[in-house]
């Protein structure tokens, strides 16, 4: 191995070295060289960071400018497209308030042509009718002086129609009546049915006697406790006839009580009384008092079992059904019964003409609403959002709605 040497700063000469001094001036030189080479490595991460730093806010300001200005750009766009779509919603305002000002004129227009043919048409007739009227006077002139021998024939024809035809009103009016007294005993069937219902409200056979239908009371204990023969009539004449009839009923029912419904009262009677044991009423107040003779045999029945063989005191309730104390307190039942229906009908009455018209203001709601927001979403070309009240519904849950 060749020995060290170092070189001469003046005449550039290679000196050798002995191994003891080249080590310290190596060692120095490398020491040296490291702390160059530190500080020059601290000074290239010093001037990194500054790099970094420099670049960071070079980023942060462009990203800024480029947020305000993607700002500014959105919010111009937005009033121009607010501006165009409010341009537009005026124009269909517009649209629709001439519309509906065309449509208000067709409508009194189409009034208008449908009172003048109503006018044309009672004129027409009212012409027609006269030229017929002087046609059927000149064609009785006419047949007059031609045919006066046929005018007893024909006046004799007249008659034997006139008289048939009379024949034909009585049978059917015959028809009609007993058609209507089988309706009318029908709905007292059903309206005691539906009253009490309870009760057993048996309808008499056709062709049997035993009045229109027999209502079995049935008392707290489910057991029968008398009944109430009952007899309608629906003519125009009142006839005491009647009583004795439903007398003789009565007892082949062996019924407690008979009630005849007539729409004639007697002179003696105003809405409902007894004469000769039967109870007469109008149909006003045939449920009320029914009520009331029901009660009354109910209680009747009571007082029988509670005090059996005392006939003291069935005698007292008996004499109290028939004296004028029972016949007042019936007919105050019965008059607050009617009184208290009139007024319910009326209020029936006032709030279906109040829903009918909030109906119809809520369908004329809806259906402008429906039909403003169709023409935005025209305009805005699907871009408004679909709202679920004004979609139509599917089939099952539409029949379902039905249903409810």
């Amino acid at each position: 191995m060749s020995e060290p040497t170092v070189t001469c700063p003046k005449c550039q000469s290679e000196i050798p070295l002995s191994k003891t001094l080249a080590e310290p001036l190596v060692a120095a030189e490398r020491a040296r060289f490291e702390a160059e080479a530190k500080a020059l490595r601290h000074k290239l991460e010093h001037r990194e960071e500054e790099l970094q730093a420099e670049l960071a806010k070079k980023l942060a300001d462009e990203k800024k400018k480029l947020i305000a200005k993607a700002q500014q750009d959105a919010l111009r766009e937005s009033a121009e497209t607010l501006d165009s779509l409010e341009k537009e919603l005026e124009s269909e305002r517009e649209k629709v308030k001439r519309a509906n000002a065309k449509e208000l004129e067709l409508l009194r227009k189409a009034t208008e042509l449908e009172d003048a043919k109503r006018d044309l048409e009672l004129q027409k007739q009212r012409e027609l009718n006269e030229e017929r009227a002087k046609i059927r006077e000149a064609a009785q002139k006419d047949e007059a002086e031609r045919h006066r021998l046929k005018d007893v024939e024909r006046e004799k024809m007249i008659a034997d129609m006139k008289t048939q035809i009379a024949e034909l009103q009585r049978k059917a009016e015959q028809g009609s009546q007993q058609l209507q007294g089988e309706v009318q005993e029908l709905n007292l069937e059903s309206t005691l049915r539906t009253t009490f219902a309870l009760d057993v409200v048996e309808p008499v056979p056709k062709g049997q006697h035993g009045g229109d239908c027999l209502q079995r009371v049935v008392g707290p204990g489910r057991g029968i406790v008398g009944g109430l023969l009952w007899e309608s009539k629906r003519t125009k004449a009142w006839s005491d006839g009647w009583l004795a009839k439903l007398r003789d009923d009565q007892r082949a029912a062996k019924a407690e009580l008979a009630i005849l419904v007539t729409a004639t009262l007697p002179k003696s009677i105003e809405r409902f009384g007894m004469i000769d044991g039967i109870w007469v009423t109008d149909w006003a107040s045939a449920m009320p008092l029914a009520s009331a003779l029901r009660q009354q045999l109910i209680e009747l029945a009571r007082a029988r079992q509670a005090s059996e063989g005392q006939q003291t005191k069935m005698e007292l309730v008996y004499d109290y059904l028939c004296g004028p104390q029972f016949r007042q307190r019936v007919q105050g039942i019965a008059e607050a019964f009617i009184t208290m229906r009139a007024d319910l009908d009326a209020e029936r009455r006032l709030f279906e003409k109040h829903w009918a018209k909030r109906e119809k203001q809520l369908e004329r709601m809806l259906k402008n609403t429906a039909g403003l927001y169709g023409d935005l979403q025209g305009i805005a070309d699907q871009g408004l959002p679909e709202i679920e009240e004004l979609e139509m519904k599917p089939l099952a849950l539409v029949s379902d709605g039905v249903a409810g």
